[in-house]
C-alpha cells in the first residue's frame, strides 16, 4: 500500500522500481515524485513510472504512544496518542484513538514536537555567493530551492525571511513544487544609500532619485530609498508581491562595506513611513539595528521588532521592555566572524559586534524582553547545515526547554504579528487541538539533551508539514 509519506529518503533503484510496482493502480503524488528523485537523480526512468501510481491510504496519521513537547511548557507529556487529519491536529489524548483507516504511527515513547521556527533567514542568499545573488537571478531561484528542501529536512516547518527575493520561491513550494520551510517574506531589505544591504559599487554612484535599477534593487534582494515618499512606494510594492511584514535597516551592518555601525541611517519621519504603510496592511516592521540610537529611533517611530541590538545598553534594553518591542536575537556562532577577512571592514565590524552577543542575551533575560530566535545565515551552505548546531548553542542562556519553546511556541506569536497579511492563517508552533500539523517525531528527549537538534538526519525520525510526511525513517 502507498502512504502519503516519502519513506526514507535513501531509495535505491530496485526500491523505487517495487515501490512503482506495489502501485501499480493509482497515481503518486506530486511531492512524492519530487522527493524520489531528490533523493537519486539518477532514478528518473522509475520515478517517471512512479507518476503511474496513486496514493491508497486515508488522509489521516495517528501518532500512537508519544511524549509530547507541545512549544509551550518545560516538560513532556504523559504516553499520549496524537491523531492528524487533513492539515490539523484533530484529537490529542492518553487513551487510545479510534482512527479506522488512518496511517498508523508507532513512537514507542520517541518525543513529539513542532516543528522548528526560524524568525531571522534569508532563503535567497544562502546556497549562492553575493555576487550569484545579485546578478544571476535564475541560478539563485534553483539554488535557494534546494536548500530549502534541505532547510525543511533540518526540521525547520517554517521560517521568517527578513530580506531577500524569496516571493517565487515561497510559491512554488506553497504549490508543491518542491518541498521546503512555510515562508513568511519580507521582500527587499530597505536600506538608504550607504545603509546595511546597500551593496552597490561606488561606480554606481551618483544615484538619481527615479533613474534606473542596480541589479541587486532589480532582483530584488535591497532597494535604496532617501525619503518618506520613496518609503511609501518601495513599502507598497513589497505588499504588491505578498510580503507579510516589512523590513528595514535602522543602522550599520557588519557585512556591507560602507555602512558603519555607529551610523543611525533612516530618519524618523522616513521610519514612520514604513511603520504607517505597514500598519495600513495590518502587519508591523522589523528592523536591523545594533546601536542604541538606533534602536531607539525606531522605537520611537512605531517598529514592533529589532533585529540584533547587540551594541545597545542597559537604558535602552529596559525600554525594548516598556514599550513591549520584540527582540530578534541569534546566537551567531564564532565562525561566522572568522571567516570574514582579516583585515577588512567587514572583520573589524563583527570583532566590534560579537562581544555584544552574550551581553544582549543576559540583558534580555533581565528585562523578560520577548525574545524570537533565529540564525542569520548568508553566503554559506556549510553554515546553514548547522542550524539546529545554532539553536543548540541557546544552552548557554537558557535551559533547552526554554530554547525550544523560543524556537516554536514563542516565534510563533512573532509571526501572528503579521496579521491579516499571514500567508498561513492558524495555530503554528505549538500542539494541540486545531493547531497546524507541522510535527517532528525525535529519537530521543530533547528537553534533557538539546544537542539532538543539531543531528536531525539521525535524531529527527519523522518531519511532518501541514499534514504531509515529508520524512519517515521509521519505515527502514
Amino acid at each position: 500500500m502507498c502512504h502519503k509519506s516519502f519513506g526514507s529518503q535513501e531509495l535505491t533503484k530496485g526500491e523505487v522500481v517495487a515501490h512503482a510496482v506495489s502501485c501499480a493502480a493509482a497515481v503518486f503524488s506530486a511531492r512524492t515524485a519530487f522527493m524520489i528523485l531528490r533523493s537519486g537523480r539518477e532514478m528518473l526512468a522509475a520515478a517517471l513510472v512512479l507518476g503511474l501510481c496513486a496514493t491508497a491510504a486515508a488522509d489521516d496519521v495517528l501518532f500512537e504512544n508519544v511524549r509530547i513537547f507541545d512549544g509551550k511548557g518545560a516538560a513532556l507529556s504523559a504516553p499520549s496518542n496524537v491523531l492528524v487529519q487533513g492539515n490539523l491536529i484533530a484529537r490529542i489524548s492518553t487513551s487510545p484513538i479510534a482512527a479506522e483507516g488512518a496511517q498508523r504511527i508507532a513512537g514507542n515513547g520517541r518525543t513529539l514536537m513542532p516543528g522548528l521556527i526560524d524568525a531571522h533567514w534569508h532563503a535567497m542568499l544562502i546556497a549562492s555567493t553575493p555576487a550569484e545573488a545579485m546578478g544571476d537571478i535564475g541560478f539563485a531561484n534553483l539554488a535557494a530551492g534546494d536548500e530549502a528542501t534541505d532547510t525543511l529536512m533540518r526540521g525547520f516547518t517554517t521560517v521568517r525571511d527578513v530580506g531577500g527575493p524569496a516571493f517565487g520561491l515561497k510559491r512554488a513550494i506553497d504549490q508543491g513544487i518542491i518541498a521546503g520551510p512555510r515562508i513568511y517574506p519580507s521582500g527587499a531589505m530597505i536600506t538608504v544609500t550607504s545603509g546595511h544591504g546597500d551593496f552597490r559599487q561606488l561606480s554606481d554612484l551618483p544615484r538619481t532619485i527615479g533613474g534606473l535599477f542596480t541589479p541587486m534593487e532589480r532582483n530584488g534582494g535591497s532597494i535604496v530609498v532617501d525619503s518618506p515618499d520613496e518609503v511609501r512606494l518601495r513599502a507598497r510594492e513589497q505588499f504588491m508581491q505578498g510580503a507579510a511584514l516589512l523590513k528595514l535597516t535602522a543602522g550599520g551592518g557588519v557585512s556591507s562595506p560602507h555602512s558603519p555601525l555607529d551610523v543611525t541611517t533612516f530618519t524618523e519621519p522616513e521610519l514612520r513611513a514604513a511603520v504607517e504603510i505597514a500598519e495600513n496592511w495590518g502587519t508591523y516592521v522589523a528592523a536591523h539595528a545594533f546601536t542604541s540610537d538606533a534602536i531607539r529611533k525606531a522605537v520611537a517611530a512605531g517598529v514592533k521588532c529589532i533585529e540584533h541590538g547587540f551594541l545597545m545598553d542597559e537604558a535602552t534594553a529596559k525600554l525594548i521592555a516598556e514599550k513591549d518591542v520584540w527582540l530578534s536575537l541569534q546566537p551567531l556562532p564564532e565562525l561566522m566572524r572568522t571567516g570574514l577577512q582579516e583585515g577588512s571592514v567587514e572583520r573589524a565590524k563583527a570583532d566590534e559586534v560579537w562581544p555584544g552577543i552574550g551581553r544582549t542575551y543576559e540583558l534580555a533575560k533581565k528585562y523578560k524582553i520577548k525574545t524570537a530566535w533565529g540564525t542569520d545565515v548568508l553566503f554559506s551552505r556549510a553554515l546553514a547545515k548547522q542550524q539546529g548546531a545554532i539553536l543548540a548553542s541557546l544552552v548557554r542562556w537558557y535551559t533547552p526547554a526554554e530554547a525550544l519553546v523560543m524556537a516554536t511556541g514563542t516565534n510563533a506569536e512573532l509571526l501572528a504579528l503579521s496579521g491579516l497579511r499571514n500567508p498561513y492563517p492558524g495555530k503554528l508552533g505549538v500542539i494541540e487541538e486545531g493547531a497546524l500539523a507541522d510535527l517532528l517525531l525525535v529519537e530521543g528527549n530533547p528537553l534533557e539533551n538539546l544537542d539532538l537538534v543539531a543531528d536531525p538526519a539521525n535524531n529527527f525520525k519523522i518531519i511532518m508539514k501541514d499534514g504531509l510526511i515529508y520524512k519517515n525513517t521509521l519505515t527502514q
